[in-house]
């Protein structure tokens, strides 16, 4: 279902400033409950999110009439991609890709955690196989991955419906193969990764919500498969890209100076060694000063600490307790920073972390089961 936005109003709110409101509750038994973790379960047919209660203690229990259904379809199949997920500024709402219908569904945050689809919320991606969200206030871009299809597109999200911004599309090429796309913290600037092609997108992002390519875009990779990124949150023009696809022990992680523009310079000796297999996900401390990398075919996630100009110094690597065929996927801090929170594809499973500056420690009632017949992907904590 296709909607239009009149054009007046999309700089007004890609202005508007959200404000979120954070609901802990506690429970009558046992430790108190407060926040929540959701994954985008990527079932066929009928596409479902996972909703758990998240307790003071790091346990996960099952959020009543979990899991909730999307509106759209997964692929039923492993899919790799960072930000399937995502949550808008304001705390009130998901926005997850049904990547086998093509479409992207939004779903209403209960002050319970529970999801309630929104009537009319799933519209078309407008691409193929979409994979990845970005969000900054009003402004939501999607990367869509399929061949035919693949393009990065915009969005006005409303009132809890998605709008497409006219002339917002930038066209891939096949086989591009786009594993992340990702706004900086002023959403000044976007960046998406091109796995397939070992290539890095970047833009400057304009009032009226469209995207200009930085002189140079798409920038070469420093490694084989770039794959997930982040912006540094506590410096919106450092972004540091995983490379995933260098070989057994081979794994790095890239950092980048982003100019204005978009312009991508290497900072210092980038890329950073991993010396792990496959680091497929970044997640940064909202500290700004630690850089968790998760290595899905080890399993394991290196730490590395940030300084002060971007260069990464690696502390050492944290296995999984759930064996090699585990798979972890994408992953989330709390909003405390204290725990993270990884998918588990192989495992069909959510494990969780203690995080204690850049040492982690896995919990004890980590991992824990998702929902019968979920290919996960994806992952939002509140």
């Amino acid at each position: 279902m296709r909607r239009a936005i009149p054009l007046s109003l999309i700089a007004a709110l890609l202005g508007f400033t959200a404000v979120g409101a954070q609901v802990a509750s506690a429970s009558p038994f046992g430790s108190p409950v407060v926040g929540h973790v959701y994954v985008n379960d990527n079932t066929a047919g009928t596409n479902t999110i996972a909703a758990f209660a998240r307790h003071a203690d790091g346990s996960l229990t099952t959020a009543p009439g979990s899991p909730f259904a999307t509106g759209g379809a997964g692929t039923g199949v492993g899919t790799g991609s960072e930000g399937a997920l995502q949550q808008t500024d304001n705390g009130r709402y998901l926005l997850a890709v049904d990547a086998g219908s093509n479409q992207i569904s939004v779903l209403q945050i209960e002050p319970d955690g529970t999801l309630r689809n929104i009537p009319g919320g799933t519209v078309s991606s407008d691409g193929t196989e979409p994979v990845s969200i970005a969000v900054h206030r009003h402004l939501v871009y999607v990367a869509n991955s399929g061949a035919g299809g693949s393009n990065y597109t915009g969005f006005i999200f409303w009132h809890g419906y998605l709008f497409p911004v006219p002339g917002s599309t930038v066209s891939l090429p096949d086989g591009a193969d786009p594993g992340d796309v990702l706004f900086n913290s002023t959403g000044t600037l976007l960046a998406g990764t091109r796995v397939g092609t070992s290539q890095i997108d970047s833009f400057s992002v304009g009032h009226d919500g469209l995207l200009t390519p930085a002189v140079g875009s798409p920038f070469a990779a420093q490694g084989v498969g770039p794959f997930g990124s982040e912006f540094r949150p506590t410096n919106s023009t450092q972004l540091f890209v995983s490379n995933a696809h260098g070989g057994a022990g081979n794994g790095t992680v890239s950092a980048f100076q982003v100019s204005p523009s978009g312009a991508l310079t290497s900072i210092g000796a980038s890329p950073f060694a991993d010396d792990q297999t496959a680091p497929c996900w970044v997640e940064i401390s909202h500290d700004g000063r630690f850089l968790f990398a998760v290595n899905t075919a080890v399993p394991s996630i290196s730490r590395y600490s940030i300084g002060w100009d971007g260069s990464l110094h690696l502390l050492g690597s944290t296995p999984f307790k759930g064996g090699t065929t585990l798979g972890p996927f994408d992953a989330r801090l709390s909003p405390d920073g204290r725990t993270l929170w990884v998918v588990d594809d192989g495992g069909h499973a959510v494990s969780g972390f203690r995080v204690d500056a850049g040492s982690l420690t896995e919990l004890p009632s980590s991992p824990t089961a998702l929902p019968a017949g979920a290919t996960p992907f994806g992952i939002v904590v509140n």
